[in-house]
């Protein structure tokens, strides 16, 4: 790792020596629940991945787009982010919670659930990372941190049309559009997404459709979202090694309709929102003749929250009352139902002229089928100057198991009724360091996790058994954004490193293995050399808990000129055979090419 770090001290002499101003971050108020603050002034990890950052990737989902963030574990399984599983710091795919505009779009069933509504590119504005413990601001399913995809709001006029093909048969057809009327505007989506597969059984068709309105607006706003997201694919080994007679097969729909609104009065600030979000996964073993084995799942979530601020004299005080009603139906899992309702309030104090601030806060949950819990913990900040903050915040956090965990069987595996909610006390210090064209921020966090649930088995003709397991997780975190011009070009340097180290208290085989990241390193180069011209280079480094590791390289070419964008992506440049989930080699070179055109 020496070389990663003496390059990181060049390119940090680099900027010293060629900082510029060009203000990109600063004005972004991060939307949570409750308090929302600027970017800058926040004392947690926050990351934010902008639009326009997505477009310099060439990226055509989320999935990829998170792979460029330190931190962040995305183990994708094939290509265009048909299924990916999100880890944040060493934890599990199920300990991250993913939001749209604010909405929790968490499954009972599983974790592998989380990216099924996973928004087109194309309707994000940005997308917020909150990292660290986060169950007092999100509630329980925030374990190691949370996701918000913030859709966009545009008010002009357009349409937008954007085909894509390439490698493995690729075709991906779009069309966006947007329309704003005296009292109201719309933002609509329809994309259709296809491959023949780069592999064996890897095929798919992915069919996506988005509405976003804001009504109302010269009254009261009432915003609307709604999505809905389907998924055939080929699912070779994604679960497993299976046999070679063996063609799993899997579809998903999920859906989500929620609406929200915001309203003042005096020096309160109300945010009430309701919503429903549905998902369907149904899995077959052999695709050509489903009877042999064949699993049916429909979960649904109904949800209401009534979160507010109210500012005083010594600040600002957040509360929320939220209710969740989860079901499922299933032929494996059976049918069930859970209901969950939490209390939310915390205080943010400024001191000092606004040098420290501290905020407290809990959120009180009752569970119908498990123990009542409370999440406590707490932010501190210390203003050094304009620039630089430093901060720390320290908190517990719970989950309580999927209906996966509790009663999942098959052939090989065997769910577990007893389990306990995992637990954990989760602690942080960072330094921010911001100015108009730098964004620099590092972390030491630790994380003392109680009953986290993995997948064990003693021998190799056990059953796969979830298990209680303790774990110990502390590493350190790093990441750069910079954005300056050189001999009149303009550049943008994002730079990222992670170390994790996970202490287990058990000797047993695991399954899906924690086996998180132990080094990563991400980098990635946007360059202007031409007037429309914009090339970006990415790089990827990882290296796990099992000391495997591979290096990853993509590039995309993009041209602009009015109204027209022609863009070519290449991933895995280099051919790097490589696993991000334990069981599916990842696709060698892959080339995209793709045209956009915008009818305003």
């Amino acid at each position: 790792m020496k070389r990663y770090f003496l390059l990181a001290v060049f390119f940090l002499s680099f900027i010293v020596s060629n900082a510029q101003e060009l203000d990109t971050l600063s004005n972004i108020i991060v939307s949570s629940t409750r308090i929302d603050l600027p970017f800058n002034e926040n004392s947690r990890t926050i990351q934010i991945i902008t639009a326009e950052d997505i477009k310099k990737l060439g990226v055509t989902n989320i999935a990829d787009a998170l792979q460029q963030v330190a931190g962040i574990d995305v183990r994708r399984q094939g290509i265009n982010g048909m299924q990916a599983d999100l880890y944040i710091r060493g934890g599990s795919f199920d300990q991250t919670l993913l939001l749209i505009d604010g909405f929790k779009v968490d499954d009972p069933q599983t974790g592998h659930h989380t990216m099924n509504l996973a928004l087109p590119i194309e309707v994000i504005k940005r997308i917020e990372i909150i990292k660290g413990p986060a169950a007092r601001i999100f509630g329980q399913n925030a374990f190691t941190g949370a996701i918000n995809i913030v859709t966009n709001d545009t008010k002009e006029n357009s349409i937008v049309a954007k085909i894509q093909g390439g490698s493995f048969g690729q075709f991906i057809a779009e069309v966006t559009g947007a329309v704003n009327l005296e009292d109201s505007n719309h933002l609509f989506h329809f994309s259709k997404q296809s491959s023949d597969g780069y592999r064996k059984n890897t095929d798919f068709d992915h069919t996506n459709f988005v509405i976003r309105s804001q009504l109302n607006k010269s009254k009261l706003p009432i915003n609307l979202i709604s999505a809905y997201s389907e998924r055939e694919f080929g699912a070779q080994n994604f679960y497993g090694v299976t046999s070679a007679a063996a063609l799993p097969y899997e579809v998903t729909q999920a859906s989500l309709i929620g609406l929200s609104t915001e309203f003042k009065k005096g020096n309160f600030t109300f945010k009430p929102r309701v919503y429903w979000r549905r998902n369907q996964d149904e899995y077959i073993f052999i695709r050509t003749n489903p009877s042999i084995y064949r699993n049916l799942h429909i979960t649904n979530k109904i949800a209401g929250e009534f979160n507010g601020s109210y500012e005083s004299k010594i600040g600002i005080t957040g509360f929320g009352l939220e209710f969740s009603k989860y079901m499922i139906q299933s032929n494996n899992l059976g049918d069930a139902e859970r209901e969950i309702t939490t209390l939310f309030l915390e205080h943010r104090f400024e001191l000092f002229d606004k040098v420290v601030d501290i905020t407290p806060g809990v959120a009180v949950s009752y569970f119908s089928d498990f123990d009542n819990s409370a999440f406590p913990g707490i932010d501190l900040g210390l203003k050094l100057s304009d620039r630089i903050r430093i901060y720390s915040n320290v908190g517990y956090t719970y989950r309580v198991p999927t209906y996966t965990d509790l009663n999942y069987s098959d052939p090989s595996t065997l769910g577990n009724p007893n389990l306990e909610a995992e637990r954990a006390f989760a602690q942080e210090l960072g330094l921010k360091y911001h100015a108009n064209s730098i964004d620099l921020n590092a972390a030491f966090f630790n994380r003392n996790t109680e009953n986290f649930i993995d997948y064990r088995r003693a021998t190799p003709a056990d059953f796969w058994r979830p298990v209680n397991v303790n774990v110990e997780t502390k590493g350190f975190e790093s990441s750069l954004k910079y954005n300056f011009t050189w001999k009149k070009i303009k550049n943008q340097l994002n730079i990222g490193y992670t170390y994790i180290d996970d202490n287990i208290d058990t000797n047993l085989t695991s399954k899906n293995g924690i086996n998180s990241m132990r080094h990563q390193m991400v980098f990635n180069y946007n360059i202007q050399l031409f007037k429309g011209f914009s090339q970006n280079i990415s790089y990827r480094y990882v290296e796990r808990t099992s000391r495997i590791s591979y290096n990853v390289y993509d590039l995309n070419t993009t041209f602009r000129s009015k109204n027209i964008e022609i863009n070519m992506l290449v991933q895995n440049i280099f051919n790097t055979e490589y696993f991000e989930n334990t069981f599916v080699p990842m696709p060698k070179g892959n080339v995209l090419f793709g045209m956009k055109y915008n009818f305003k």
